[in-house]
């Protein structure tokens, strides 16, 4: 059913993967007499897996009858998102040179909190599943 809280914390989760990204700026880019923000259009790999986290999640809820499949395709979209913090990560590691200064943006913490909401949508899945099986058992 699409009313469980399980779907709520997921159509966050695609919100927060799917819109804001292209509102909120992924870092900043300063150099001697110019500021650049890089949003997400910036880079085909960023778009891409921002694009398979997204549809992955709304996968994800519109298989609200099948439980398991539910929480291996959370825990999928999960492994992505790490994969995408990992590229921003390595990212902010790898600032070029003195010529350029690079500030976090709130779009590089994105997937963090996409993780999070992932997080606590799966255990509502475990949750109403232990109470499937428990009803399972008085029958």
């Amino acid at each position: 059913m699409l009313q469980r809280i399980q779907s709520l914390y997921m159509a966050l989760s695609a919100i927060v993967t799917g819109a804001l990204p292209f509102v909120f700026e992924l870092w900043t880019l300063k150099t001697d007499n110019q500021t650049t923000a890089v949003f997400i259009t910036s880079s085909a790999l960023y778009l891409m897996l921002f694009g398979l986290v997204t549809i992955l999640t709304i996968i994800s809820i519109f298989s609200f009858k099948k439980r398991q499949n539910q929480f291996v395709l959370n825990r999928l979209n999960m492994i992505l998102n790490f994969i995408l913090l990992g590229f921003f990560v390595y990212r902010s590691l790898n600032v070029s040179g003195e010529t350029m200064v690079s500030e976090k943006g709130i779009g590089m913490f994105l997937p963090a909190i996409s993780i999070v909401l992932l997080v606590l949508a799966n255990k509502a899945i475990k949750k109403d599943e232990d109470l499937v099986k428990s009803v399972d058992r008085l029958r």
